[in-house]
């Protein structure tokens, strides 16, 4: 089930377009700003946002412009009330991949997602290829200049979700709060063994480095 993201400070608006969607094969997570919106992404995968324009705080040009930097293959609509052809500009160039002008017609909402998530060949695959490393969430496979890696369930999740997120640094306690069960009695530091053992199996990459950021945590950097 593909998960998406609505970023729309309109409580009512966001939830009619989540209940939409939920109602017809997705699985939609609803945010009212930027703020809750990072949040989320750092915490789950997405498929797809969803993202108003004109909301608190952030807006929605800022807000797709730094998911662009950590993320160039996610795709992004705007849903907004600005329909002038200076709006829609700027928020093609800023990597959105399409546009809607509000009141929202949601069959047509639902057609336009169907459309991104093919366009994307998210419907297919969930690959993450980054030079000669390829990783495919759906048969949980890593290769490496076409020779399988061998990883554990954990040790893939880990890559994975730092991959998908390149230069963000992940602290220690986020990756034991999404990757290890609440009740573990596993101190932190375990992050430090698992890091060591996929440098170890990884040290013929030369495509990306798990970097550690002294005090906090990893990051992923592509070279």
């Amino acid at each position: 089930m593909f998960k998406i993201l609505v970023v729309e400070d309109d409580r009512e608006l966001n939830k009619t377009v989540c209940s939409f969607l939920n109602q017809n094969g997705y699985d939609a997570t609803g945010c009212h700003d930027a703020a809750e919106a990072y949040d989320a992404l750092y915490s789950e995968m997405f498929d797809l946002i969803v993202s108003d324009i004109m909301m608190p705080g952030t807006d929605g040009f800022a807000f797709a412009r730094a998911v662009r930097e950590l993320n160039e293959n996610i795709p992004i609509l705007f849903m907004t009330a600005r329909d002038d052809i200076a709006s829609k500009q700027r928020g093609f160039r800023i990597g959105a991949d399409d546009y809607m002008v509000k009141p929202i017609d949601l069959d047509e909402l639902f057609l336009r997602i169907g459309a991104l998530l093919r366009r994307a060949k998210i419907a297919s695959s969930r690959k993450l290829e980054i030079g000669s490393f390829v990783m495919d969430a759906d048969e949980h496979t890593a290769y490496l200049h076409d020779e399988e890696i061998s990883l554990t369930n954990r040790e893939f999740s880990i890559l994975y979700k730092m991959l998908s997120y390149p230069k963000k640094t992940f602290t220690r306690s986020q990756l034991m709060d999404e990757f290890w069960n609440v009740d573990t009695e596993t101190t932190p530091r375990a992050v430090d063994v698992y890091m060591t053992k996929l440098r170890a199996k990884l040290a013929e990459c030369e495509d990306f480095e798990i970097k550690t950021v002294h005090g906090l945590g990893y990051k992923a950097v592509i070279k």
